[in-house]
């Protein structure tokens, strides 16, 4: 049977378990992409702040008398000239590619006497930091170009020179890092699945005039919990959530109707086996998968094999039956006569006699015939071959000496069958036999329309042939136009069923004169 197009159960339960496993990936992807957003957020936030401290500590720089501003700040040879106005700093931190580094290092002490103005303009935008601070809930430590700082509580009159991103800073490249925060306070359990509470954003941002760094703006700042972020975007965050349950939802449906429908199908069509053998079962119409389209054609196949099987043993026990039953009865009969009249003439007795025993003559050929008949039936293709040649050359033999010349066509000899030589035998004597009892003294076998995995054997003796009347009733068990010369009908029932073991079949050909019988056989190569 031809299914539409139809995947196979592994198949789906992999792309299931895939897209199963996908879910949470996904998720964790748009989880880390909401982290690295944060990042980034947090980063450009401190860009913009540290840009404000810087413009109001170059404007301070700037309001010095000539002698203090001729000797503030360092001048750079490295810097690249830039003629635009506009000079955008672009965030640059990614958690996602690049590991945090070690907590920043501890300020060391200053060398050298601190400048007197640096000093007076840290002093000046202490008040500053301190109110931004209140509100931005940053680091904030403002550098002279040494390093050293002028404004920033505790750390004021250290060096942070040594920081990674204050030397980065101090060449005039704007520098950030990404450091490890620890946290004097246990974490929840649920920060665990996020990196956020555990990091801080350290930026340095260098103060430059006319090619000389005046100073550094050096933030720090933890980005924002991202539990906390999607509690506030929840209204955003809740759609996706949404369907990434409706997606699971759906797959769950599809698992459902492609496996879980079909075999509640199977179910109540074995359920309807059981209760009733004779029923004949179709297979489903949307088996789901491959795999259970196989299963329901199998099973449809197993009910009408049981179902014909059923009806077959119904037929062969009524047949069976009558064919006992009229010789058991005449030789009731016989027997009572005889036991009723013991003084019955001889002549007489030994008729009653003669008919007994060739009433028990046909009992015992119809209890051979039987017994042949269910070997065929039970009969289990074996995984041989035979050639032909040998077996007519046998065939040719016995019925000769019986009256019937065989005659056999060119090529048949060399063909091999792919089926036992004993089954053969069977097959072709069978046929031979009946040609022989309708009075055909010729048979003639050649091949018939054959292909190259199948053979067809054409057998057309010259009797007297079937007559319309009894052409559709040949193959019927125990359907015989001799049974008063001893004929049992089981020949082609036999041969039919040792066919059917090889997957071979019989059919009654057309001829002008006699019997002509179509057996196909499967060829076996050589």
């Amino acid at each position: 049977m031809q299914w539409p197009r139809l995947f196979r159960l592994r198949t789906i339960l992999l792309s299931f378990s895939l897209v199963v496993l996908l879910i949470p990936l996904g998720s964790l992807y748009l989880f880390r992409l909401f982290e690295d957003e944060l990042v980034l957020r947090t980063e450009l936030e401190l860009i913009a702040q540290s840009a404000v401290l810087a413009a109001h500590y170059k404007q301070q720089v700037l309001a010095l008398d000539a002698d203090q501003a001729s000797s503030f700040g360092q001048k750079l040879r490295s810097l690249p000239q830039s003629d635009e106005y506009y000079q955008p700093i672009k965030p640059m931190l990614s958690l996602s590619t690049a590991d945090p580094l070690p907590r920043r290092p501890n300020p060391h002490p200053a060398f050298g006497p601190t400048n007197s103005a640096a000093t007076a303009i840290g002093e000046a935008m202490e008040p500053i930091l301190r109110d931004t601070q209140r509100v931005m809930l940053a680091g904030m430590r403002v550098l002279d170009w040494r390093g050293v700082v002028i404004a920033g509580r505790n750390e004021v009159g250290t060096s942070l020179a040594h920081v990674k991103e204050v030397v980065n800073a101090m060449q005039g490249r704007y520098s950030a890092n990404i450091r490890q925060r620890i946290s004097s306070e246990p974490e929840p359990a649920l920060s665990s699945i996020s990196r956020g509470s555990q990091i801080r954003i350290f930026t340095a941002y260098p103060i430059l005039h006319e090619k000389r760094l005046l100073g550094i703006i050096y933030l720090s700042r933890s980005p924002e919990n991202i539990l906390r972020f999607l509690y506030q975007e929840r209204e955003r965050v809740i759609w996706p959530t949404l369907m990434i349950v409706l997606l699971t939802f759906l797959l769950a449906i599809v698992i459902s109707s492609r496996i879980v429908r079909p075999i509640k199908a199977l179910i109540r069509q074995t359920e309807r086996v059981a209760s009733d053998v004779e029923a004949k079962i179709k297979p489903i119409k949307k088996p789901g998968t491959y795999e259970l389209a196989q299963l329901s054609e199998s099973f449809a196949q197993m009910s009408n094999c049981l179902y014909e099987r059923t009806r077959y043993i119904e037929e062969f026990a009524t047949h069976v039956s009558h064919e006992f039953k009229t010789p058991l009865t005449a030789m009731q009969g016989a027997l009572e006569l005889l036991l009723d009249h013991p003084d019955m003439p001889s002549t007489q007795q030994q008729r009653f006699l003669n008919n007994l025993l060739s009433d028990t003559d046909r009992l015992k050929t119809l209890v051979t015939g039987l017994l042949e008949l269910a070997r065929a039936d039970s009969q289990q293709a074996l995984q041989v071959s035979t050639t032909l040649g040998p077996v007519l050359d046998e065939l040719a033999h016995i019925y000769g000496n019986r009256g019937l010349n065989l005659t056999v066509g060119e090529g048949l000899s060399d063909l091999r069958l792919a089926i036992e030589t004993d089954a053969l035998k069977t097959i072709l004597g069978n046929l031979m036999a009946n040609s022989l009892e309708q009075g055909a003294d010729r048979v003639v076998i050649e091949q018939f329309n054959s292909t190259k995995n199948e053979v067809t054997l054409s057998l057309l003796d010259n009797g007297p042939g079937i007559s319309p009347a009894n052409q559709e009733h040949i193959f019927t068990p125990f359907f015989t136009t001799r049974r008063h010369q001893g004929g049992t009908g089981l020949g082609l029932g036999i041969v039919q069923s040792l066919l059917k073991a090889y997957h071979g079949k019989i059919v009654l050909g057309e001829s002008e004169q006699g019997a002509r019988f179509l057996v196909l056989l499967i060829s076996s190569p050589p």
